[in-house]
């Protein structure tokens, strides 16, 4: 018996972003100096990328591309994307997978936790791509986890990364009765560049949502982030500061947008590290407990370490 397999005229791959593909390539300027990292190659990223694998688990360090993964995996820090690996939405910057999802994988969670407790992490921080196409947003899914890494890992501490569950009426309350240690939820962007970079949500809404925390359980703290080099005001960044406190949020990070590829947004500008010291200056004096603002910050990038600062600071005004 003969086999033939035609490598011709097969069906070819669905595009990684079917909604960018005819878009003119957007060129970037080279990286300066202080972006580059280097590549991955240590026996603690093998080792975090055979259990990550073996749990059959989506992370996004993988699937947004992150410059850290390096750094983390060695360390056995990984952050899991929950309900699949295509999101609903086609954010300008993002190199997540865009369509239609598949079905929620019910013994998710289980393979979190089990993966939590496999790599010994004190902190776990959980993510998901936009799902709406569920009715909740993902809400009972989000909620499902951190129950069950509370089982697995009693002692570890949960850091969750939501999406803004637009137009879900219920779902945050799902997830904060969970009560996940940090509730994290990025603004991404500062308001004049919604319609471009993340044209599926609105700024008020997520702002609003980061508040809504604070109000149901005070306890919990509360995080955002924001990217820098698409083109905003410095003015702008202050603004979101400003907003962000009025919403009582705790935890601020800002980074370096870089381009994944020709067909997403454009990086306008290299911000210096010496600007991010002076946003993560005036960001102090506003009142944040925890300010990270780097080129290379991302959202969990060190989430456990800056977990036990944001921790003790908020001991310390307690005193």
């Amino acid at each position: 018996m003969v086999t033939i397999v035609d490598t011709v005229s097969a069906t070819p791959l669905r595009p990684r972003h079917p909604e960018k593909v005819n878009r003119p390539d957007a060129l970037s300027p080279p990286k300066p100096d202080w972006i580059r990292v280097r590549a991955p190659n240590t026996r603690g990223y093998a080792d975090t990328r055979k259990i990550v694998k073996e749990n059959g688990l989506v992370t996004v360090c993988e699937e947004a591309g992150c410059p850290n993964i390096g750094e983390c995996w060695d360390k056995k820090h990984a952050t899991f994307m929950i309900m699949g690996d295509t999101c609903t939405r086609a954010c300008a910057f993002c190199n997540v997978k865009t369509g239609m999802p598949g079905a929620l994988d019910m013994s998710e969670p289980e393979h979190v936790a089990e993966a939590t407790y496999k790599l010994g992490l004190a902190h776990i921080v959980v993510t998901s791509v936009d799902r709406d196409d569920l009715a909740d947003g993902g809400a009972e899914h989000f909620a499902q986890t951190i129950r069950a890494i509370r089982v697995r890992c009693p002692a570890t501490t949960i850091e969750i990364l939501t999406p803004d569950f637009l137009r879900k009426e219920g779902a945050l309350e799902v997830v904060v009765a969970a009560k996940p240690d940090v509730f994290n939820h990025n603004l991404e962007t500062v308001p004049s560049h919604y319609l471009t970079v993340r044209p599926g949500a609105r700024y008020f809404h997520s702002i609003r949502l980061l508040q809504r925390v604070k109000e149901i359980d005070p306890t919990i703290f509360t995080k955002s982030g924001i990217m820098v080099g698409l083109g905003e005001e410095r003015h702008e960044v202050l603004q979101v500061m400003d907003d962000l406190r009025s919403a009582e949020v705790d935890f601020l990070t800002i980074g370096q947008y870089l381009q994944p590829t020709r067909k997403h947004h454009a990086v306008m500008r290299y911000v210096t590290p010496d600007e991010f010291g002076g946003y993560e200056k005036v960001a102090y004096t506003k009142g944040f407990l925890m300010v990270s603002a780097s080129p290379l910050t991302r959202s969990s990038h060190h989430a456990g370490d800056d977990f036990a600062k944001l921790r003790a600071a908020r001991a310390a005004l307690s005193r």
